[in-house]
């Protein structure tokens, strides 16, 4: 049975088995308290690479036990991050989480040819979130908001595959998937259009598999039963999308943030198509927020 809450996250992990996370650079407290709670519940064990000296004093000023965790000694930031590479590599954990150092440093750790996490040169990573809107009647599994500016049809295919098999990943049978662009006619002046009438066809003779992908819809006849039947658009995923896959950075982008500011909906969030899941949440993410990210990306562990 698929979850309705992100919360419901935790118990579902737990089936999964306890996984190994490793932090570069968590030294900051909204990544310790994160990590320090997923620990306490059991669903990880936790290994923080950065200032050993700084991680203690956080420790202490949160009222943690520093020893819960492995502590790796690294000062500086970017170096961390390739040692936190380094350990998952050294099958010393099972996925990857981002702490105080910057995207682009965490990024090019990840991505470096001779030393990352890349499992081959043509592999595609994406961004997912997992939202839980208050205004919508279920999670919402979206890609790509930050990763990918301006995917083409077989980086939308990828991206169409992760997005079905995070959804299945929380209980979704048959995910359906909305292929969004700016209208839900074919229009074939609009790529986004073409893209998603393509990446319905190919779900229909069975490319794709595992979920129910049509497009193109416009955000509205995606999720919302009265919008479809006012523009007569029909089909199972029209109005009860699981899976919303934008036509570009921008849409998803400011979706996400749509969702998060003016919604204050929560939220979960992975990169994924590296060795391992790899939990990039921003600088300025709550404790909840981080939580949350590590639960899902544990979840999307190899069993």
């Amino acid at each position: 049975m698929a979850i309705s809450k992100l919360d419901q996250l935790f118990d579902l992990v737990k089936t999964n088995g306890k996984k190994r996370l490793v932090a570069a650079y968590a030294v900051d407290d909204h990544t310790i308290t994160a990590i320090s709670k997923a620990v306490d519940l059991g669903i990880v064990e936790a290994t923080l690479v950065g200032d050993t000296e700084t991680i203690k004093s956080v420790c202490e000023k949160e009222g943690i036990d520093a020893g819960k965790f492995k502590i790796v000694q690294e000062k500086d930031d970017f170096k961390a991050a390739q040692m936190a590479v380094k350990l998952i590599n050294a099958d010393e954990g099972d996925f990857l989480m981002k702490g105080l150092v910057s995207t682009d440093k965490y990024m090019r750790a990840i991505l470096n040819k001779e030393s990352g996490l890349m499992p081959g040169p043509k592999a595609t990573l994406t961004h997912i979130a997992l939202l839980q809107n208050p205004f919508y009647h279920k999670l919402l599994v979206i890609s790509d908001i930050a990763i990918i500016p301006a995917p083409d049809l077989k980086q939308k295919t990828t991206i169409c595959n992760y997005l079905i098999s995070t959804a299945r990943n929380i209980g979704i049978e048959k995910p359906k998937v909305a292929v969004l662009a700016a209208t839900e006619q074919v229009s074939t002046g609009m790529q986004a259009c073409v893209d998603a009438a393509l990446l319905a066809k190919m779900s229909e003779r069975g490319q794709i598999k595992g979920g129910l992908v049509d497009g193109p819809l416009a955000l509205d006849v995606a999720i919302d039963k009265e919008a479809c039947q006012i523009k007569g658009v029909g089909g199972p995923v029209a109005g009860d999308a699981d899976c919303l896959l934008f036509p570009n950075i921008e849409s998803g982008n400011v979706f996400y943030k749509v969702h998060t500011k003016f919604c204050q909906g929560e939220v979960a969030a992975m990169v994924v198509g590296a060795r391992v899941p790899c939990v990039l949440s921003s600088r300025g993410d709550t404790t909840k927020t981080k939580l949350n990210s590590i639960a899902l990306a544990a979840l999307s562990c190899k069993k």
